[in-house]
């Protein structure tokens, strides 16, 4: 089990309190949407355990209307591509994927988390969720920084 899954499955184990809601959709075409910005977390940052190596993010059409006025829609899906960063001939490339990362804004369906339903994919894989329930305490929580920005860590990079 990678590191970001591990830190997810540990979190309901410390009492962390449990969100029901709607499952997040797999966001099947996210490669597709528009690239926002790309990050290399190295060892030595305090997110290396649970977030280290190369970041994607990708975002849909209404995601995209929410980067440039600071307020996401509902139906705004946002994909956190997560890949092991491994070094090769004096190069960082991408390695196997660790987890996809969606927030998805539906007002109605996340209501406690600010709109915002949050899933992880380890390994990119549909079937394999790995925040579910858990979504508040798991991802919620470290966004409520952003709140001015709509929970959103990333900034669009034109």
């Amino acid at each position: 089990m990678n590191r970001f899954a591990l830190a997810l499955v540990v979190l309901p184990a410390l009492g962390l309190s449990a969100q029901a809601q709607t499952e997040v959709p797999y966001p099947t075409e996210y490669r597709q949407w528009q690239h926002v910005k790309s990050m290399l977390i190295e060892q030595g940052h305090p997110l290396y355990e649970a977030f280290g190596g190369i970041h994607h993010i990708y975002a849909n059409p209404l995601a995209m209307e929410g980067y440039r006025s600071g307020q996401f829609p509902d139906g705004a899906v946002i994909a956190f591509d997560l890949l092991e960063a491994e070094r090769a001939d004096h190069a960082v490339v991408e390695g196997v994927r660790k987890v996809l990362g969606v927030m998805h804004k539906d007002q109605a369906a996340y209501p406690e988390t600010a709109g915002w339903g949050f899933e992880g994919f380890a390994a990119g894989d549909p079937a394999a969720r790995v925040v579910g329930a858990n979504a508040y305490d798991a991802c919620f929580a470290c966004h409520t920084s952003e709140r001015e920005y709509d929970y959103v860590f990333s900034r669009l990079r034109e």
